[in-house]
Protein backbone atom coordinates (compact mmCIF):
# COMPACT_ATOMS: atom_id res chain seq x y z
CA UNK A 1 0.00 0.00 0.00
CA UNK A 2 1.08 3.03 -0.89
CA UNK A 3 1.00 6.46 1.60
CA UNK A 4 -1.77 8.77 1.20
CA UNK A 5 0.83 11.54 0.46
CA UNK A 6 2.24 9.56 -2.44
CA UNK A 7 -1.31 8.80 -3.87
CA UNK A 8 -2.50 12.45 -3.39
CA UNK A 9 0.77 13.29 -5.73
CA UNK A 10 0.02 10.90 -8.30
CA UNK A 11 -3.97 11.71 -8.04
CA UNK A 12 -2.85 15.37 -9.43
CA UNK A 13 -0.93 14.22 -12.27
CA UNK A 14 -3.41 11.57 -13.20
CA UNK A 15 -5.97 14.04 -12.76
CA UNK A 16 -4.64 16.35 -15.16
CA UNK A 17 -4.10 13.65 -17.81
CA UNK A 18 -7.52 12.86 -17.57
CA UNK A 19 -9.07 16.32 -18.29
CA UNK A 20 -9.08 15.89 -21.63
CA UNK A 21 -11.30 13.09 -21.84
CA UNK A 22 -14.18 14.97 -19.78
CA UNK A 23 -13.80 17.79 -22.43
CA UNK A 24 -16.89 17.60 -24.56
CA UNK A 25 -15.54 16.06 -28.72
CA UNK A 26 -17.42 18.63 -30.74
CA UNK A 27 -19.36 18.29 -33.47
CA UNK A 28 -16.60 18.15 -35.88
CA UNK A 29 -15.17 15.27 -34.06
CA UNK A 30 -16.08 11.69 -35.82
CA UNK A 31 -18.48 8.95 -34.45
CA UNK A 32 -16.06 5.99 -32.92
CA UNK A 33 -17.30 2.39 -33.77
CA UNK A 34 -18.72 0.62 -30.93
CA UNK A 35 -15.92 -1.60 -30.36
CA UNK A 36 -13.56 0.73 -30.62
CA UNK A 37 -15.56 2.92 -27.89
CA UNK A 38 -15.47 -0.08 -26.05
CA UNK A 39 -11.94 -0.67 -25.58
CA UNK A 40 -11.59 2.61 -24.77
CA UNK A 41 -14.14 2.40 -21.88
CA UNK A 42 -12.21 -0.89 -20.68
CA UNK A 43 -8.92 0.77 -20.55
CA UNK A 44 -10.33 4.22 -18.61
CA UNK A 45 -11.55 1.54 -16.19
CA UNK A 46 -8.38 -0.20 -15.62
CA UNK A 47 -7.10 3.72 -15.42
CA UNK A 48 -8.86 4.23 -12.64
CA UNK A 49 -7.94 0.70 -11.02
CA UNK A 50 -4.17 1.21 -11.33
CA UNK A 51 -1.72 3.34 -9.41
CA UNK A 52 1.59 5.35 -10.83
CA UNK A 53 4.65 3.04 -11.08
CA UNK A 54 6.91 3.43 -7.65
CA UNK A 55 10.46 2.19 -6.93
CA UNK A 56 8.56 -0.28 -4.74
CA UNK A 57 7.22 -1.73 -8.11
CA UNK A 58 10.05 -3.98 -9.71
CA UNK A 59 10.29 -3.16 -12.94
CA UNK A 60 10.13 -0.16 -11.79
CA UNK A 61 12.86 0.42 -8.76
CA UNK A 62 15.90 2.15 -10.67
CA UNK A 63 12.50 4.47 -12.35
CA UNK A 64 11.73 6.91 -10.00
CA UNK A 65 8.92 9.44 -10.83
CA UNK A 66 8.39 11.71 -8.65
CA UNK A 67 9.57 14.57 -10.98
CA UNK A 68 7.01 13.51 -13.50
CA UNK A 69 4.07 13.36 -10.46
CA UNK A 70 4.73 16.78 -9.57
CA UNK A 71 3.99 18.07 -12.89
CA UNK A 72 0.39 19.44 -14.28
CA UNK A 73 -0.24 18.58 -18.18
CA UNK A 74 -2.68 19.75 -20.17
CA UNK A 75 -4.89 18.65 -22.96
CA UNK A 76 -4.07 20.60 -26.45
CA UNK A 77 -6.35 23.76 -27.02
CA UNK A 78 -5.02 25.55 -30.19
CA UNK A 79 -2.84 22.86 -32.77
CA UNK A 80 0.01 24.71 -33.65
CA UNK A 81 -0.06 25.63 -37.19
CA UNK A 82 3.43 24.32 -38.58
CA UNK A 83 4.17 24.68 -42.53
CA UNK A 84 6.83 22.85 -44.71
CA UNK A 85 9.32 25.04 -43.98
CA UNK A 86 9.46 24.95 -40.50
CA UNK A 87 10.05 20.78 -40.46
CA UNK A 88 12.34 20.55 -43.51
CA UNK A 89 15.12 19.98 -41.30
CA UNK A 90 13.76 16.45 -40.00
CA UNK A 91 12.64 15.25 -43.18
CA UNK A 92 14.70 12.18 -44.49
CA UNK A 93 15.18 12.49 -48.41
CA UNK A 94 15.04 8.28 -48.71
CA UNK A 95 11.40 8.12 -47.40
CA UNK A 96 8.88 9.82 -50.14
CA UNK A 97 5.85 8.24 -47.85
CA UNK A 98 5.41 10.40 -44.34
CA UNK A 99 3.02 10.77 -41.92
CA UNK A 100 2.78 13.55 -39.66
CA UNK A 101 0.96 14.61 -36.04
CA UNK A 102 1.78 17.45 -34.24
CA UNK A 103 1.01 17.50 -30.44
CA UNK A 104 -0.71 14.73 -31.24
CA UNK A 105 -3.13 15.93 -34.10
CA UNK A 106 -2.82 14.28 -37.40
CA UNK A 107 -0.89 17.31 -39.69
CA UNK A 108 -1.90 16.43 -43.96
CA UNK A 109 -0.02 19.70 -45.31
CA UNK A 110 2.97 18.06 -43.27
CA UNK A 111 2.50 14.77 -44.54
CA UNK A 112 3.45 13.02 -47.88
CA UNK A 113 0.46 10.08 -48.96
CA UNK A 114 1.53 8.55 -52.46
CA UNK A 115 -2.08 8.45 -53.78
CA UNK A 116 -0.68 5.39 -56.21
CA UNK A 117 1.71 3.88 -52.98
CA UNK A 118 1.09 -0.12 -52.86
CA UNK A 119 0.86 -0.09 -49.24
CA UNK A 120 -2.26 2.10 -47.52
CA UNK A 121 -1.12 4.55 -45.15
CA UNK A 122 -3.33 6.81 -43.10
CA UNK A 123 -5.33 7.96 -40.00
CA UNK A 124 -7.30 5.48 -37.97
CA UNK A 125 -10.58 7.15 -38.93
CA UNK A 126 -9.71 7.70 -42.40
CA UNK A 127 -9.05 3.74 -42.66
CA UNK A 128 -11.86 2.40 -40.66
CA UNK A 129 -14.05 2.04 -43.93
CA UNK A 130 -11.81 -0.22 -45.77
CA UNK A 131 -9.76 -1.42 -43.17
CA UNK A 132 -12.24 -1.82 -40.18
CA UNK A 133 -12.27 -5.95 -39.84
CA UNK A 134 -8.53 -5.66 -39.80
CA UNK A 135 -7.80 -2.91 -37.27
CA UNK A 136 -10.74 -4.68 -35.50
CA UNK A 137 -8.43 -7.33 -34.88
CA UNK A 138 -5.20 -5.79 -33.79
CA UNK A 139 -5.59 -2.46 -32.46
CA UNK A 140 -5.42 -3.28 -28.88
CA UNK A 141 -4.84 -6.64 -29.18
CA UNK A 142 -0.83 -6.59 -28.48
CA UNK A 143 -0.19 -3.84 -25.78
CA UNK A 144 -2.10 -5.24 -23.22
CA UNK A 145 -3.35 -2.15 -20.83
CA UNK A 146 -4.87 -4.65 -17.91
CA UNK A 147 -1.31 -3.73 -15.49
CA UNK A 148 0.06 -0.94 -17.52
CA UNK A 149 -0.83 2.18 -16.48
CA UNK A 150 0.66 4.09 -19.64
CA UNK A 151 -0.49 1.96 -22.06
CA UNK A 152 -4.21 2.05 -20.37
CA UNK A 153 -3.79 5.47 -20.87
CA UNK A 154 -3.18 5.77 -24.00
CA UNK A 155 -5.88 3.43 -24.91
CA UNK A 156 -8.24 5.08 -22.91
CA UNK A 157 -7.26 8.62 -25.55
CA UNK A 158 -7.43 6.46 -28.40
CA UNK A 159 -9.58 8.67 -30.75
CA UNK A 160 -6.55 8.86 -33.79
CA UNK A 161 -3.44 6.68 -34.36
CA UNK A 162 -1.20 5.94 -37.87
CA UNK A 163 -2.17 3.30 -39.34
CA UNK A 164 0.21 1.18 -41.91
CA UNK A 165 -0.95 -2.09 -43.84
CA UNK A 166 1.42 -3.49 -45.83
CA UNK A 167 -0.29 -6.06 -48.60
CA UNK A 168 1.08 -9.81 -48.50
CA UNK A 169 4.24 -10.12 -50.97
CA UNK A 170 4.68 -6.36 -51.65
CA UNK A 171 8.66 -5.63 -51.50
CA UNK A 172 8.86 -2.12 -49.98
CA UNK A 173 13.07 -0.15 -51.26
CA UNK A 174 11.99 3.35 -49.52
CA UNK A 175 11.45 3.69 -46.14
CA UNK A 176 8.32 5.36 -44.54
CA UNK A 177 8.32 7.89 -41.86
CA UNK A 178 6.38 8.62 -39.26
CA UNK A 179 7.12 12.22 -37.76
CA UNK A 180 5.94 12.82 -34.21
CA UNK A 181 6.59 16.50 -33.94
CA UNK A 182 6.49 18.46 -30.10
CA UNK A 183 5.80 21.99 -29.92
CA UNK A 184 3.93 23.47 -27.18
CA UNK A 185 5.22 23.07 -23.44
CA UNK A 186 2.69 21.50 -20.61
CA UNK A 187 0.66 19.22 -23.43
CA UNK A 188 0.29 15.32 -23.16
CA UNK A 189 -0.03 13.78 -26.64
CA UNK A 190 -0.84 10.21 -26.96
CA UNK A 191 0.73 8.67 -29.44
CA UNK A 192 -0.73 5.63 -30.99
CA UNK A 193 0.70 3.57 -34.23
CA UNK A 194 -0.19 0.00 -35.72
CA UNK A 195 1.89 -1.63 -38.59
CA UNK A 196 0.53 -4.71 -40.31
CA UNK A 197 3.19 -6.52 -42.48
CA UNK A 198 1.49 -8.65 -45.04
CA UNK A 199 2.79 -11.83 -45.31
CA UNK A 200 5.91 -12.26 -47.80
CA UNK A 201 6.75 -8.52 -47.37
CA UNK A 202 9.31 -6.10 -46.47
CA UNK A 203 9.45 -2.74 -45.33
CA UNK A 204 11.67 -0.46 -43.26
CA UNK A 205 9.54 2.38 -40.89
CA UNK A 206 11.20 5.48 -39.05
CA UNK A 207 9.22 6.04 -35.97
CA UNK A 208 10.25 9.59 -35.24
CA UNK A 209 9.66 11.83 -31.96
CA UNK A 210 11.05 15.32 -32.13
CA UNK A 211 10.76 18.58 -30.29
CA UNK A 212 10.56 22.01 -31.55
CA UNK A 213 11.17 23.64 -28.17
CA UNK A 214 12.63 22.81 -24.99
CA UNK A 215 9.96 23.01 -22.40
CA UNK A 216 8.32 20.10 -20.37
CA UNK A 217 5.66 18.17 -21.90
CA UNK A 218 4.73 14.72 -22.16
CA UNK A 219 4.79 11.96 -24.77
CA UNK A 220 2.66 8.84 -23.76
CA UNK A 221 2.90 6.21 -27.01
CA UNK A 222 2.08 2.91 -27.74
CA UNK A 223 3.33 0.77 -31.16
CA UNK A 224 1.13 -2.49 -31.92
CA UNK A 225 3.27 -4.43 -34.95
CA UNK A 226 2.54 -7.30 -36.53
CA UNK A 227 4.98 -9.24 -38.83
CA UNK A 228 3.03 -11.92 -41.29
CA UNK A 229 4.79 -15.21 -41.99
CA UNK A 230 8.13 -14.69 -43.61
CA UNK A 231 8.09 -10.95 -43.88
CA UNK A 232 10.74 -8.63 -43.00
CA UNK A 233 10.29 -5.23 -41.06
CA UNK A 234 13.29 -3.24 -40.16
CA UNK A 235 11.70 -0.75 -37.00
CA UNK A 236 13.66 2.56 -36.71
CA UNK A 237 13.05 4.19 -33.51
CA UNK A 238 14.44 7.49 -32.53
CA UNK A 239 13.69 9.55 -29.57
CA UNK A 240 15.06 13.09 -29.61
CA UNK A 241 12.69 14.76 -27.46
CA UNK A 242 13.45 17.52 -24.90
CA UNK A 243 15.80 17.54 -22.35
CA UNK A 244 13.19 18.14 -20.16
CA UNK A 245 10.30 16.03 -21.73
CA UNK A 246 9.02 13.13 -20.31
CA UNK A 247 8.10 10.12 -22.06
CA UNK A 248 7.28 6.88 -21.60
CA UNK A 249 6.79 3.90 -24.22
CA UNK A 250 5.74 0.62 -25.18
CA UNK A 251 5.87 -1.44 -27.85
CA UNK A 252 4.46 -5.00 -28.85
CA UNK A 253 5.57 -6.80 -31.55
CA UNK A 254 4.14 -10.24 -32.86
CA UNK A 255 6.37 -12.61 -35.17
CA UNK A 256 4.82 -14.85 -38.09
CA UNK A 257 6.40 -18.09 -39.34
CA UNK A 258 9.91 -17.36 -40.68
CA UNK A 259 9.10 -13.67 -39.72
CA UNK A 260 12.30 -11.44 -39.77
CA UNK A 261 12.39 -8.11 -37.50
CA UNK A 262 15.01 -5.50 -37.11
CA UNK A 263 14.70 -2.87 -34.08
CA UNK A 264 17.15 -0.40 -33.95
CA UNK A 265 16.30 2.50 -31.08
CA UNK A 266 17.64 5.62 -30.18
CA UNK A 267 17.44 7.12 -26.84
CA UNK A 268 18.79 11.15 -26.82
CA UNK A 269 16.23 13.28 -25.54
CA UNK A 270 13.81 13.25 -22.38
CA UNK A 271 14.60 14.35 -18.70
CA UNK A 272 12.76 10.74 -17.88
CA UNK A 273 12.16 8.61 -20.84
CA UNK A 274 11.27 4.47 -20.64
CA UNK A 275 11.03 1.87 -23.82
CA UNK A 276 9.19 -0.95 -23.20
CA UNK A 277 9.52 -3.36 -26.15
CA UNK A 278 7.91 -7.30 -26.15
CA UNK A 279 8.67 -9.50 -29.00
CA UNK A 280 6.09 -12.83 -29.31
CA UNK A 281 7.32 -15.31 -31.66
CA UNK A 282 4.10 -17.00 -32.49
CA UNK A 283 5.04 -19.92 -35.27
CA UNK A 284 8.51 -21.78 -36.00
CA UNK A 285 11.59 -20.06 -37.44
CA UNK A 286 10.78 -16.65 -36.58
CA UNK A 287 13.81 -13.95 -36.27
CA UNK A 288 14.41 -10.99 -34.02
CA UNK A 289 17.48 -8.53 -33.78
CA UNK A 290 17.02 -5.58 -31.63
CA UNK A 291 19.65 -3.34 -31.02
CA UNK A 292 19.41 -0.23 -28.84
CA UNK A 293 21.23 2.63 -27.90
CA UNK A 294 20.96 5.41 -24.74
CA UNK A 295 23.09 8.28 -25.20
CA UNK A 296 22.23 10.83 -22.26
CA UNK A 297 24.39 13.32 -20.15
CA UNK A 298 23.06 15.61 -17.44
CA UNK A 299 20.36 14.67 -14.80
CA UNK A 300 18.96 12.75 -17.48
CA UNK A 301 17.28 9.30 -16.93
CA UNK A 302 16.44 6.44 -20.03
CA UNK A 303 14.96 3.27 -19.25
CA UNK A 304 15.03 0.08 -21.54
CA UNK A 305 12.86 -2.88 -20.94
CA UNK A 306 12.71 -5.50 -23.01
CA UNK A 307 11.00 -8.92 -23.35
CA UNK A 308 11.60 -11.72 -26.12
CA UNK A 309 9.21 -14.43 -25.98
CA UNK A 310 10.07 -17.68 -27.55
CA UNK A 311 7.11 -19.16 -27.61
CA UNK A 312 8.10 -21.96 -30.84
CA UNK A 313 10.33 -24.39 -31.86
CA UNK A 314 13.57 -22.75 -34.22
CA UNK A 315 13.83 -18.98 -33.16
CA UNK A 316 16.40 -17.16 -33.06
CA UNK A 317 16.91 -13.79 -31.51
CA UNK A 318 19.92 -11.43 -31.41
CA UNK A 319 20.26 -8.16 -28.70
CA UNK A 320 22.70 -5.72 -28.40
CA UNK A 321 21.88 -2.73 -26.11
CA UNK A 322 24.32 0.21 -25.55
CA UNK A 323 24.15 3.13 -22.72
CA UNK A 324 26.55 5.71 -23.26
CA UNK A 325 25.94 7.95 -19.67
CA UNK A 326 27.63 11.46 -18.56
CA UNK A 327 27.34 14.15 -16.08
CA UNK A 328 24.99 12.79 -13.25
CA UNK A 329 22.82 10.88 -15.29
CA UNK A 330 21.13 7.77 -14.88
CA UNK A 331 20.58 4.72 -17.60
CA UNK A 332 18.92 1.20 -16.82
CA UNK A 333 18.87 -1.55 -18.85
CA UNK A 334 16.43 -4.78 -18.23
CA UNK A 335 16.31 -7.72 -20.73
CA UNK A 336 14.46 -10.81 -20.45
CA UNK A 337 14.40 -13.65 -22.96
CA UNK A 338 11.66 -16.59 -22.28
CA UNK A 339 11.96 -19.90 -23.79
CA UNK A 340 8.93 -21.46 -23.11
CA UNK A 341 8.28 -25.56 -22.70
CA UNK A 342 8.38 -27.11 -26.49
CA UNK A 343 10.22 -24.49 -27.84
CA UNK A 344 12.97 -26.49 -28.80
CA UNK A 345 16.11 -25.61 -31.19
CA UNK A 346 15.99 -21.66 -29.68
CA UNK A 347 19.08 -19.48 -30.99
CA UNK A 348 19.39 -16.42 -28.37
CA UNK A 349 22.24 -14.24 -27.38
CA UNK A 350 21.72 -10.95 -25.51
CA UNK A 351 24.79 -8.54 -24.35
CA UNK A 352 24.33 -5.42 -22.80
CA UNK A 353 27.23 -2.97 -23.28
CA UNK A 354 27.71 0.26 -21.26
CA UNK A 355 30.30 3.19 -20.64
CA UNK A 356 30.23 5.57 -17.91
CA UNK A 357 31.84 9.11 -18.67
CA UNK A 358 31.99 10.49 -15.28
CA UNK A 359 32.19 9.78 -11.56
CA UNK A 360 28.57 10.44 -11.00
CA UNK A 361 27.41 8.29 -13.91
CA UNK A 362 25.01 5.53 -13.35
CA UNK A 363 24.18 1.97 -15.24
CA UNK A 364 22.02 -0.79 -14.03
CA UNK A 365 21.87 -3.98 -16.76
CA UNK A 366 20.28 -6.84 -15.72
CA UNK A 367 19.88 -9.39 -18.67
CA UNK A 368 17.64 -12.33 -17.72
CA UNK A 369 17.16 -15.84 -19.21
CA UNK A 370 14.35 -18.37 -18.01
CA UNK A 371 14.21 -21.28 -20.19
CA UNK A 372 12.04 -24.41 -19.81
CA UNK A 373 13.12 -26.49 -22.99
CA UNK A 374 16.61 -28.71 -22.99
CA UNK A 375 17.68 -28.09 -26.53
CA UNK A 376 18.47 -24.63 -27.02
CA UNK A 377 21.65 -21.97 -27.51
CA UNK A 378 20.98 -19.30 -24.95
CA UNK A 379 23.65 -16.78 -23.80
CA UNK A 380 23.70 -13.68 -22.03
CA UNK A 381 26.30 -10.64 -20.46
CA UNK A 382 26.64 -7.52 -19.72
CA UNK A 383 29.82 -4.94 -18.94
CA UNK A 384 29.98 -1.46 -17.45
CA UNK A 385 33.23 0.47 -17.33
CA UNK A 386 34.87 3.60 -18.50
CA UNK A 387 37.28 3.88 -21.91
CA UNK A 388 40.41 1.72 -22.01
CA UNK A 389 43.23 4.04 -21.07
CA UNK A 390 45.63 1.57 -23.24
CA UNK A 391 43.49 2.47 -26.29
CA UNK A 392 43.42 6.29 -25.36
CA UNK A 393 47.42 6.22 -24.76
CA UNK A 394 47.65 4.31 -28.13
CA UNK A 395 45.62 7.35 -29.94
CA UNK A 396 47.23 10.03 -28.23
CA UNK A 397 50.61 8.47 -29.00
CA UNK A 398 49.35 9.13 -32.44
CA UNK A 399 49.37 12.70 -32.05
CA UNK A 400 45.55 13.37 -30.91
CA UNK A 401 45.00 15.01 -27.71
CA UNK A 402 43.74 12.76 -24.67
CA UNK A 403 40.06 15.05 -24.98
CA UNK A 404 39.91 14.05 -28.64
CA UNK A 405 41.16 10.69 -28.64
CA UNK A 406 38.59 10.26 -25.68
CA UNK A 407 35.66 11.45 -27.90
CA UNK A 408 36.90 9.55 -30.79
CA UNK A 409 36.58 6.33 -28.83
CA UNK A 410 33.17 7.57 -26.93
CA UNK A 411 31.76 8.28 -30.50
CA UNK A 412 32.82 4.89 -32.27
CA UNK A 413 30.91 2.92 -28.98
CA UNK A 414 28.13 4.53 -30.21
CA UNK A 415 28.45 4.71 -33.35
CA UNK A 416 28.35 0.70 -33.81
CA UNK A 417 24.66 0.83 -33.29
CA UNK A 418 23.83 3.92 -35.57
CA UNK A 419 25.57 2.01 -38.32
CA UNK A 420 22.89 -0.45 -38.29
CA UNK A 421 20.51 1.97 -39.52
CA UNK A 422 19.28 0.91 -42.62
CA UNK A 423 18.85 4.20 -44.14
CA UNK A 424 21.82 5.94 -45.23
CA UNK A 425 20.71 9.57 -44.40
CA UNK A 426 19.41 9.15 -41.51
CA UNK A 427 22.68 7.40 -39.96
CA UNK A 428 24.40 10.25 -41.67
CA UNK A 429 22.19 12.85 -38.75
CA UNK A 430 22.66 10.80 -35.94
CA UNK A 431 26.03 10.07 -36.06
CA UNK A 432 27.07 13.80 -36.40
CA UNK A 433 24.58 13.93 -33.96
CA UNK A 434 26.12 11.49 -31.58
CA UNK A 435 29.54 13.16 -32.18
CA UNK A 436 28.23 16.56 -31.20
CA UNK A 437 26.90 15.44 -27.62
CA UNK A 438 30.40 13.26 -27.45
CA UNK A 439 32.33 15.87 -27.99
CA UNK A 440 30.30 18.31 -25.51
CA UNK A 441 31.19 18.50 -21.95
CA UNK A 442 29.47 16.32 -19.70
Amino acid sequence: MRSATAQGTEHSVLDSLLTALALPSGSSAPKQPDWLQTLRDQALERVGALTLPSTHDEAWRFTPLAAFSHQTFQPLRTPTDLQSSDVAHLTIPEATTRLVFVDGVHAPQLSSLESDAVLVLGTLHAMLGAQESLIQAHLGQHAHFQDTLFTALNTAFLQEAAVLVVPPDTPLAAPVHLLFISTQPEVASHPRLLLLVGAGSKVTVIEDYVALIEGTYFTNTVTEVVVGANAQLEHVRLQRESAQAFHMASCAVSLGAASSYHSTSVALGGQISRLDLNVLQTAEGAQCTLDGLALIGGEQLADTHSFIDHAKPHGVSRQLHKCIVGGTAHAMFNGQVMVRPGAQHTDSAQSSRNLLLSAKAQVNTQPQLEIFADDVKCTHGATVGQLDSDEVFYLQSRGLSERVARNLLTYAFGAEIINRIPVASLRQQLEQTVLEQTTSPS
